[in-house]
């Protein structure tokens, strides 16, 4: 091979690499997602500051649950995450919660299930109050 077949062979190895690093780097915000979410009963994606966000985690309190939280305004990869998870639910909005790998929705969804009782069934919960 000469010295220029050997050069070009060079130079398409070392795009490849930076293509193929820059697929993964792209698509580990969707893994990231998707494996959370599937080794966690109950998964928020959140913003601490978030009052849609407090709205939801207060209803797995009152249920006296503990769901599992990533607050993307506290991870560097905050921004890539809420991107992904627009990718994979169609929306960008936090909360997004899921329950048992399935996407419930945002906080409105969640205050909804809850109230309804459809939250505590999938959760396995007796939701009812009893007064003793």
């Amino acid at each position: 091979m000469g010295k220029t077949a050997a050069s070009v062979f060079i130079l398409l190895l070392t795009i490849s690499a930076v293509f193929i690093c820059h697929t993964e780097a792209a698509s580990s915000p969707v893994k990231f997602v998707k494996k959370t979410v599937s080794s966690h009963p109950i998964v928020i994606f959140s913003k601490s500051y978030c009052p849609y966000c407090k709205r939801a985690k207060g209803v797995f309190k009152d249920l006296n649950t503990k769901p599992y939280v990533v607050e993307l305004d506290e991870r560097e990869d905050g921004s890539k995450i809420q991107d992904a998870l627009s990718e994979i639910v169609g929306r960008r909005t936090v909360p997004q919660v899921f329950i048992n790998g399935k996407h419930l929705g945002g906080s409105d969804d969640t205050v909804e299930a809850y109230q309804s009782g459809e939250l505590a069934k999938l959760l396995g919960i007796d939701s009812r109050k009893t007064d003793l």
